[in-house]
C-alpha cells in the first residue's frame, strides 16, 4: 500500500507552509492547495490519506468540499481546522463524517493525533473497498442462470422450491448451487450470504 498524504487546503499561504512542514518533519507526505477548487481539478487516486481543510475559504468552502469528497469515487476522511468555530458548522461538519474539528490554534500534538486516526480510518475503508472489489469479481463470474439460483437460495428457498420457481429439474438446482459455491468458494449458505453481504449485495427477502 502506497505511502499516506495529507492533502491540506486552505487560502492562507503562511498557514500551507507552516502545515507542510510539521507534517513533512512528523514522516507524512504533504500536498498543499490554496482553494478546494484546485484540490478537486487533480485526480486522487485509490490511495492512504485525509484531507486537512480550512473550513471559510472563498468559492467553495470546507463543507462543500467534504460533501463533493463524500461523492467521489476514492473519498478520504477530512479533517477541519479553523479560525472561526462555530456549532452549526461543527455539527454539520461531524454529521458529515469528518474525524475532527479542530481550531488552527489547537496544540500540534492534537493535530498530528488526528491526522493519525485519519489515515488509520483511510487505511482500513481502502482495504474495506479492495476487498469489496475482489468479491463483486467473484460474483460477477456466476452466469445469469446461477445468479438467480443465488437469489432464491438467499431468500432461504429449498432446492424443490427453486426448482418449482424457475421451472426447472432439481438436480439442475443442485448442480448450478455446487458451480456457484466453488466460484465463490464458500461451503455454506451461511458463508454465502456473509460473502452477498461483504459484497455490498442486496439480499432479498
Amino acid at each position: 500500500m502506497a505511502e499516506p498524504t495529507v492533502h491540506v487546503v486552505d487560502d492562507d499561504a503562511s498557514f500551507l507552509n507552516a502545515m507542510s512542514r510539521l507534517l513533512r518533519a512528523s514522516g507524512y507526505l504533504a500536498r498543499t492547495y490554496c482553494s478546494a477548487r484546485e484540490f478537486l481539478a487533480e485526480p486522487h487516486g485509490d490511495e492512504p490519506g485525509c484531507v486537512l481543510v480550512d473550513l471559510r475559504m472563498p468559492d467553495i468552502g470546507g463543507l462543500d468540499l467534504q460533501a463533493a469528497l463524500a461523492q467521489s469515487r476514492y473519498p478520504l476522511p477530512v479533517l477541519f481546522l479553523t479560525g472561526q468555530a462555530d456549532t452549526a458548522s461543527t455539527v454539520r461538519a461531524m454529521r458529515g463524517g469528518a474525524e475532527d474539528f479542530l481550531e488552527k490554534t489547537a496544540p500540534k500534538e492534537l493535530l498530528l493525533d488526528a491526522v493519525r486516526r485519519a489515515v488509520a480510518r483511510s487505511r482500513h475503508e481502502l482495504e474495506d473497498r479492495s476487498r469489496r472489489e475482489e468479491l463483486r469479481a467473484r460474483f460477477a463470474a456466476i452466469s445469469a442462470r446461477e445468479r438467480e439460483v443465488l437469489e432464491h437460495v438467499l431468500r432461504g428457498r429449498l432446492n424443490k422450491q427453486i426448482a418449482g420457481d424457475l421451472g426447472i429439474h432439481e438436480r439442475t438446482v443442485k448442480v448450478h448451487r455446487k458451480s456457484i459455491m466453488t466460484k465463490l468458494s464458500v461451503r455454506s449458505v451461511a458463508a454465502l450470504a456473509q460473502l452477498s453481504q461483504e459484497a455490498g449485495l442486496p439480499l432479498h427477502s
